[in-house]
C-alpha cells in the first residue's frame, strides 16, 4: 500500500531522503485526489508544522541557454557532496506550446553518480508557464526543502523565470557568459534588481571573461538598491571560481530575515496562484490587491501557500 501524503511529509519532515521521489510523484500529478494528497505533504512540511522554516538553503539559478548553467552546477554539486551536504536540484524544462509536454532531459546534462543517495536530480515542466515556474514545482522546492540541506532550482532564463525563482528562493544566482552578447542583453532586461550573485562563466577564457564582470560589477554599482558580487568560474576541469561562488551564496543566505523573507514569498505566491486560476475577478472580489494582501496578512506567517489560496477562495466566494 503506497504512503499518504500526510505520511510522506511526514518522513521528509525527519529528513527521511527516501520519501522524497513518492512525495514529489504526488506533487506533480495534478489529478484532484493527488492534488489532496500534495496538499498533505506541503502542510506536514509547513513552518507551523515543523516549528520554524525548513532548513534547506534555497538556491535559484537561472540564465540564456548555453549559459553554462548545468557545467556549472556538476562542479557546485560535486563540490557540495564533498562538503557531505545533501543536496536536491529541480531542472526546469521549458514546455511545448503545441503540446504541453517536455523534453524533461535536464538532469542527463548534469554530472552526478546515480548511485548517490544524498543526491536528487528531478526534471520538471515549466507547463503552460514559458520561461516561468509552474505549481509543481514551486510545490515540490518547498517539499524537497525540509528534507535536504539544499535545493537548487535550475531555469532558463526567459520571461518570467527571473521573478518566479525570486519568488521561491532565498537566493538567485544569474549565469551568463561572456563574449556573447549575454552581458549587454541582461543590462538591457531590467532585472539588475533581480540577482543576488552574478556568475560569469568560462573564466578561462580570459580577457574576456575579466571584461564581462568588470562591466556587470560597474552597472550594479550604479544600483544603491543592494550589493551583488560578481563570480567568474570556470567548470573546465580543474574547476575554478566554485569556491568563491559557494562562500557568496552562503554569505547571501546569512544576511536575511528568512522566516520574513520566506512568509513574503509564500503570500505573493498565494496571490499569483489565485490569480492565475480564478484571474483578476478573484481581486476584485476581495477588494483590489492591496485588501488581499492585508487578507494575507492577518494569517499565521507559518501557513503553507495551499491554506493560504483556500483561505483567499473561500473569502473571494469562489
Amino acid at each position: 500500500m503506497s504512503a499518504s501524503g500526510a505520511e510522506l511529509g511526514e518522513r521528509l519532515s525527519k529528513r527521511d531522503l527516501r520519501a522524497a521521489p513518492a512525495a514529489l510523484n504526488l506533487i506533480e500529478d495534478r489529478s484532484t485526489a493527488a492534488r489532496e494528497q500534495a496538499a498533505a505533504v506541503l502542510q506536514a512540511v509547513s513552518p507551523a508544522a515543523l516549528g520554524g522554516e525548513a532548513p534547506a538553503h534555497l538556491i535559484g539559478v537561472t540564465g540564456p541557454p548555453g549559459a553554462g548553467k548545468s557545467l556549472l552546477l556538476s562542479a557546485l554539486v560535486s563540490e557540495w557532496r564533498n562538503q557531505g551536504r545533501t543536496v536536491a536540484v529541480l531542472a526546469v524544462d521549458p514546455s511545448s506550446k503545441r503540446s504541453g509536454g517536455s523534453l524533461l532531459g535536464d538532469r542527463a546534462r548534469i554530472d552526478h553518480d546515480p548511485r548517490d543517495e544524498g543526491l536528487l536530480i528531478r526534471s520538471t515542466a515549466a507547463g503552460g508557464r514559458l520561461g516561468g515556474l509552474a505549481a509543481p514545482t514551486r510545490e515540490a522546492a518547498w517539499a524537497l526543502a525540509a528534507a535536504y540541506d539544499i535545493v537548487v532550482v535550475e531555469t532558463v532564463g526567459v520571461g518570467q523565470s527571473e521573478t518566479d525563482v525570486e519568488e521561491v528562493c532565498d537566493t538567485v544566482a544569474v549565469v551568463v557568459q561572456p563574449a556573447s552578447g549575454d552581458t549587454l542583453q541582461f543590462l538591457k532586461a531590467g532585472i539588475m534588481e533581480v540577482p543576488d550573485v552574478l556568475v560569469v562563466t568560462k573564466a578561462d577564457l580570459g580577457d574576456a571573461a575579466r571584461r564581462a564582470q568588470r562591466d556587470l560589477a560597474s552597472a550594479l554599482s550604479s544600483l544603491d538598491e543592494k550589493t551583488v558580487p560578481v563570480v567568474a568560474v570556470s567548470s573546465v576541469p580543474p574547476p575554478s571560481g566554485i569556491d568563491d561562488l559557494i562562500e557568496a551564496l552562503n554569505v547571501h543566505r546569512d544576511t536575511l530575515d528568512l522566516p520574513a523573507t520566506r512568509t513574503k514569498a509564500r503570500r505573493a505566491t498565494a496571490l499569483r496562484e489565485l490569480v492565475a486560476e480564478h484571474g483578476e475577478a478573484a481581486l476584485r472580489a476581495l477588494g483590489g490587491r492591496r485588501a488581499a494582501e492585508r487578507t494575507l496578512d492577518e494569517h499565521d506567517p507559518g501557513e503553507d501557500v495551499p491554506a493560504l489560496i483556500r483561505s483567499l477562495t473561500e473569502r473571494a466566494g469562489l
